[in-house]
């Protein structure tokens, strides 16, 4: 494999986890999703439960009023984002998937190659499909969605100064709906090989 680190961004209910678990099982290599809550956490000092709320989201009016608040020149976003790219970083010193947390930027900025995908899918497949656990899919609503969506590029956009799913940021993007997601794990596969 040309590259050792593979790093999946995803709208919401694109199966970015389900993605890195196959690719996981067919590479013979670890993923990074859920449990990368749990590295944070003890890089950071912050709780799990802090960075499973703020770890991947932010309003930019919340940015806002944190930079401008006095009491806060280190918002607890920013000192998780930094906890965040330390424990990418850390990661990628051997072979892995990586889901999520700007890791195909932290990696690019490092001077680190990754192969880094981009999930997506339209709204209506999301909303049938989303994997969240602690969501019900009854509660997956088109505005739920688009909620998650803009939470996440603002995060995105906020961390690298990029629009999320540009795809010059990507070394492939895979509209997971359309072609299924055992295709689209043969596709990454032997683009990998």
């Amino acid at each position: 494999m040309e590259y050792k680190v593979i790093t999946i961004s995803r709208n919401y209910g694109s199966h970015g986890h389900e993605l890195a678990q196959k690719l996981s099982e067919r590479l013979g290599i670890p993923y990074y999703d859920r449990d990368f809550v749990r590295k944070t956490a003890a890089e950071s000092g912050f709780s799990q439960e802090l960075i499973d709320e703020d770890g991947e989201k932010i309003k930019i009016g919340t940015k806002l009023i944190e930079m401008l608040s006095p009491a806060s020149l280190n918002s607890s976003h920013d000192e998780i984002f930094k906890a965040q790219s330390r424990v990418v970083l850390e990661l990628s010193a051997s072979p892995c998937i990586i889901v999520g947390r700007c890791s195909n930027y932290i990696l690019r900025e490092a001077g680190i190659p990754s192969f880094d995908i981009y999930l997506t899918a339209d709204t209506a497949w999301r909303m049938d499909n989303a994997l969240n656990h602690r969501v019900k899919k009854e509660q997956v609503t088109e505005q739920y969605i688009t909620k998650k969506d803009s939470e996440r590029s603002d995060y995105y956009k906020l961390y690298t100064g990029h629009p999320m799913g540009m795809a010059k940021d990507y070394s492939l993007c895979l509209d997971v709906g359309k072609i299924g997601m055992d295709r689209c794990v043969d596709i990454i596969c032997d683009i990998l090989k």
